[in-house]
């Protein structure tokens, strides 16, 4: 090889790499590797803790973090709850994103309760919401829409089940499931906020949307 191809490998080789890092500049999210597709959300419909009811159709357009708890859990819970706040903190003034914590024990869990728990969470925000409602609805939720406990451990009569978990489900603005999370993690609570950026930057059907009027080829 001669001396000017050696040149002119080099010098595209160059050029190529000040692409990639001038695009990753100015467009966030460029040179990552975009989140897996991981389930679709089904259609689900509850009450949060000012009585309001909460659907499918209420949080489509919107990034948020799901979640399984109860009032009354003395173990795990509370420290999910304290990493869900550090969340909760970090894009409280963000409108297109929310949380979506749903209660395992609704017998228990009215809408009272939960209005006592957020206030003892110092939650005073519109975009964290305390579910409840009937439990097999809530338990479907958990077990098909969110992954968050084995489809398999749905036998037997609902009202002798309970589930009990520490993970956190991402889902973007179409309803898909994208990162599962142990909220019990300082690690795993740290990339969880991490990774919601970069889906508040995608559109509806998962495209990355350019912010920064470089491009215009998705409209919102």
């Amino acid at each position: 090889m001669n001396k000017k191809s050696v040149f002119y490998i080099g010098f595209f080789a160059l050029l190529f790499i000040g692409f990639l890092y001038g695009m990753s500049r100015f467009i966030p999210g460029f040179t990552t590797v975009k989140m897996p597709i991981l389930s679709y959300v089904q259609p689900f419909s509850f009450l949060d803790q000012q009585g309001k009811r909460v659907t499918d159709k209420e949080v489509l357009g919107k990034v948020y973090v799901a979640e399984y708890f109860f009032t009354t859990c003395p173990g795990i819970c509370p420290k999910m709850n304290r990493n869900m706040k550090k969340v909760f903190d970090k894009y409280k003034t963000e409108p297109g994103f929310m949380i979506l914590s749903h209660s395992v024990d609704p017998g228990t869990d009215n809408v009272g309760r939960m209005k006592t728990y957020a206030d003892s969470l110092g939650v005073n925000g519109a975009n964290w919401y305390f579910l409840t409602g009937r439990k097999d609805s809530l338990y479907n939720a958990a077990r098909v829409s969110y992954l968050l406990d084995d489809p398999k451990n749905n036998n037997g009569k609902i009202e002798d089940q309970f589930i009990h978990t520490q993970f956190f489900a991402l889902v973007d603005k179409s309803g898909r499931v994208r990162r599962i999370y142990d909220g019990l993690k300082k690690e795993e609570v740290e990339r969880l906020i991490e990774d919601i950026p970069e889906l508040l930057l995608e559109n509806e059907s998962g495209t990355p949307r350019f912010a920064n009027g470089l491009f215009n080829n998705n409209p919102q």
